[in-house]
């Protein structure tokens, strides 16, 4: 079966703080053919297992590469490349996915009022900059 995981069955796959949902995202995903990974779900992810369940930066790009490394997981690999990349400097991982999504789209720079995501970008050598 090729399918679209939704991050609820990723969440409950990983934490698994649901027993009766773990084991069956678990049987889910271990049954796909193809897992399908959307962006935003991977965005999603970050943003539930940082602020929801406190995991540090390690274990989200830990998690992360887990799911890049799975033959079975289709994404947009260089997108979250750069979400991991700006999320080991320090910054978010969306930031990082939506400058290298504006990016492939044409746009040139990143503009944001997150001081900090502005500065890691400029630091890994991507145009950004903050609207006056």
């Amino acid at each position: 079966m090729k399918i679209t995981a939704d991050t609820n069955v990723l969440v409950r796959s990983i934490v698994a703080d649901d027993v009766a949902q773990a084991e069956v995202a678990q049987r889910t995903l271990a049954a796909a053919e193809t897992i399908a990974l959307p962006l935003p779900v991977l965005c999603e992810l970050v943003w539930v297992l940082r602020r929801g369940y406190r995991q540090p930066t390690d274990d989200l790009v830990r998690t992360l590469r887990g799911l890049i490394e799975s033959p079975e997981c289709v994404m947009d690999r260089p997108a979250v490349e750069a979400g991991i990349a700006l999320l080991e400097a320090g910054g978010d991982f969306a930031d990082g996915v939506i400058a290298h999504g504006g990016r492939a789209l044409g746009g040139e720079t990143f503009v944001s009022f997150n001081k900090q995501a502005v500065l890691l970008l400029q630091a890994s050598g991507v145009r950004a900059d903050i609207p006056d």
